[in-house]
């Protein structure tokens, strides 16, 4: 499932830590990067590497956004929905990423370039309204700006 360099990069970093449940979160990005999600099958497998249980790697894995269960787009956008962003205009950002990208949140564009997400906090809250796509911070959207950092990417 996994090639030879991640599985190395892996076992490098489970080395790392005197207790092998500590390498969890950076095992799974590793995995994450090199499948692109985290379907069940790695899961187990993660779980065999750090001698835990399905359920201990699955727990983790439901509990932070920046992990997939499923396949998603190319680029991951993430509009902020707490009280600053949603104050400050971002649910008219929400709705303006919808029409364009002709999705809803937890939905990915039929070519398979962009998911759309609601997040409950991005920390932006000084700079509202905010998004992340992928591992990205955009803050004062407006729809204009949106189109322009859409536009920007290749």
């Amino acid at each position: 499932m996994l090639s030879a360099g991640a599985k190395e990069k892996i076992q490098r970093i489970i080395a790392r830590y005197p207790v092998k449940r500590s390498a969890l979160l950076p095992v799974l990005f590793v995995v994450q990067e090199e499948l692109g999600y985290l379907p069940d099958e790695a899961l187990h497998e993660v779980a065999r590497w750090l001698d835990l249980t399905f359920l201990d790697v699955e727990t983790v894995v439901s509990f932070y956004t920046m992990f997939h269960r499923r396949p998603i787009g190319r680029y991951h956008i993430q509009v902020c929905r707490n009280v600053s962003c949603y104050l400050c205009g971002g649910d008219a950002i929400r709705e303006h990423l919808e029409r364009r990208l002709g999705i809803r949140p937890g939905e990915t564009t039929p070519d398979g370039r962009f998911t759309l997400s609601e997040v409950e906090c991005i920390g932006a809250c000084s700079w509202a309204p905010a998004m992340q796509i992928n591992f990205t911070f955009y803050h004062h959207l407006t729809p204009e700006r949106v189109d322009e950092i859409l536009a920007s990417l290749p």
